[in-house]
């Protein structure tokens, strides 16, 4: 009978002991892990698209540390490491991937998994890119938003035209490992023909390329400077050196005209990050990828700094400042 009474009292006891362990399980079970691919730097995290990031996955429900947890990974804007970085994030491993900023984010994410589930933003043409089967149908594991990059050169140029018109010479900057900005650069050439543009493109690298080389820009010249994650990552640097340089530029990334660049027109990434959050949490919930039609960007944004315009000497026409969104004075 003592025996018995022992064997019960272990019995009743291992259920005792187990039930606690069993619920942590669960609770770890329930926390669900995001990997956040980046070409920037750890800097980022503090942005303001992050921090949009974070507040729309909070009011999905999703509080970090409770029950979510972003995995970081930076390439510190060297291309290469982005594959071996997506690999990482697989081997943790993590429920989705977001890949921020460009196609080559999503390109190595996409080539590091077929079946971790991937959000993709800022990604020009990713049809053509052979990311998606069509933006109704993405099929496969990627899904999230495309922009307009290609389609923005050419409002770009005709943009610096109305607040530069002596301008003869166009300076285009382009990341040489951006495969959008290409075609980017071309659509560029293309709308600068008719209005007797000379056309130089700049393909760049890293930082290095951009000052060795547009520092020897003549004056006379304006410069576009095509959109994708590093153009981003320098905009303030960019900022600077055609500032300095006496060069109007224009930028699709509102962060140039906010550290003294002269205008910029393009997607509102805010609104993106906001976007693709939802998307993440679409797809914890228990959304398929391929079931998520893949959107276009829709809200775009002209911001110009007129304190910039006075200190090159040039008057931004009464029909761009209307249009306005923001005039940095």
């Amino acid at each position: 009978m003592a025996a018995i009474t022992r064997r019960s009292f272990i019995a009743h006891g291992a259920v005792f002991l187990a039930a606690p362990l069993g619920a942590e399980a669960q609770q770890a079970a329930s926390v669900r892990r995001v990997g956040f691919l980046g070409l920037g730097s750890p800097y980022w995290r503090d942005s303001a698209l992050i921090a949009a990031f974070r507040q729309t996955l909070r009011e999905e429900g999703w509080i970090e540390g409770q029950n979510i947890v972003i995995e970081y990974r930076w390439a510190n804007d060297d291309a290469r490491r982005l594959s071996m970085l997506a690999l990482e994030l697989v081997q943790v491993p993590v429920d989705v991937i977001f890949a921020a900023g460009s196609n080559i984010t999503a390109s190595a994410a996409r080539d590091a998994t077929l079946t971790t589930p991937i959000v993709m933003e800022g990604i020009s043409d990713p049809v053509g890119a052979g990311l998606i089967a069509s933006f109704a149908h993405p099929g496969g594991n990627i899904t999230g938003l495309a922009n307009l990059n290609i389609d923005l050169g050419p409002k770009l140029l005709e943009i610096l035209v109305q607040i530069h018109p002596i301008m003869r010479t166009v300076t285009v900057l382009r990341h040489a490992a951006h495969p959008a900005s290409r075609a980017a650069a071309k659509a560029v050439e293309l709308a600068a023909n008719p209005r007797r543009l000379t056309v130089r493109t700049i393909e760049y690298e890293n930082l290095a390329d951009i000052e060795n080389r547009l520092t020897a820009v003549e004056p006379a010249s304006g410069v576009v400077i095509l959109g994708g994650p590093l153009a981003q990552t320098y905009a303030r640097r960019l900022a600077a050196i055609t500032r300095g340089a006496r060069l109007p530029a224009v930028s699709p990334h509102r962060d140039f005209p906010e550290a003294g660049g002269l205008v910029s027109y393009g997607q509102n990434k805010t609104d993106e990050f906001r976007r693709a959050a939802i998307y993440v949490s679409k797809i914890l919930k228990g959304a398929k990828p391929a079931d998520l039609p893949v959107e276009e960007a829709d809200r775009f944004e002209l911001v110009i700094n007129s304190t910039t315009a006075k200190a090159l000497g040039l008057t931004i026409p009464p029909s761009l400042l209307l249009r306005a969104d923001q005039v940095i004075e």
